[in-house]
């Protein structure tokens, strides 16, 4: 099974980073995150990528036709435009893979996603779509009020916060047909017609997910890929 990875977008949440490369090629410990989400997939036996590019797309190029030479995966960079929004770069990914089923995920989050169970929960509820439910990480000290009194006051637990949309995707071709135009962005174009049909479904992760918005938490992955196995590599099966 490919996977296409959205990697075409400006990055001007963590414009620090993003002025002479996209946000996927930011680097973490050494390395662009899109090495490290590449990572994810491979060692869980999926090696062919379909890497949706855009803005500063030939750093991708380049990078992408060098790593060829370096690991055992196929990697096309693809480029999907440089205003195309996020549904418009998956339908030109699929356009040009043909009509097969597919996995997808942005090219600016890491999460130790159990990929098989991703699969399986797809099998049995034979719809469209499935998308990985996550919750978000904790940023905020949370109260607890009675009136105008603090009762408690600590850190946010992250099992507190509602599930939200983490990517990680497994799409069945007819997927296409919801996606109308290349200006119409995935989350609100295709995923609520799917919805709306009962065709959406989600795999509930309650494991390790980070997404990278702004410079703090490029810092936290940095801090977590130092470690001997960092937190989006924990759990997965590399056999």
């Amino acid at each position: 099974m490919k996977v296409i990875i959205l990697a075409g977008g400006f990055g001007t949440r963590i414009s620090e980073e993003t002025s002479d490369k996209p946000k996927p090629m930011v680097l973490i410990n050494g390395k662009p995150i899109l090495w490290h989400l590449m990572n994810i997939f491979a060692a869980q036996g999926f090696t062919e990528f379909v890497v949706a590019c855009g803005y500063k797309g030939e750093v991708i190029a380049d990078w992408t036709e060098d790593m060829s030479n370096r690991v055992p995966w196929k990697i096309t960079a693809l480029d999907t435009g440089l205003d195309s929004q996020t549904g418009g770069r998956i339908k030109r990914c699929m356009e040009f893979i043909g009509h097969e089923r597919v996995l997808a995920t942005y090219g600016d989050g890491l999460a130790n996603v159990d990929l098989n169970k991703l699969i399986n929960i797809h099998e049995l509820n034979k719809n469209m779509a499935t998308l990985t439910a996550v919750r978000p990480p904790a940023r905020f000290g949370h109260l607890e009020l009675s009136g105008e009194k603090v009762l408690h006051f600590g850190e946010k637990n992250q099992s507190d916060a509602g599930w939200i949309n983490g990517g990680f995707f497994l799409l069945e071709p007819e997927v296409l047909k919801f996606i109308q135009d290349y200006n119409e962005p995935f989350e609100t174009g295709a995923l609520p017609k799917l919805t709306e049909i009962r065709q959406l479904n989600a795999y509930q992760h309650f494991g390790f997910w980070q997404p990278m918005d702004t410079l703090r938490e490029k810092l936290d992955l940095e801090r977590f890929a130092k470690l001997e196995t960092p937190p989006w590599m924990q759990n997965i099966d590399n056999s």
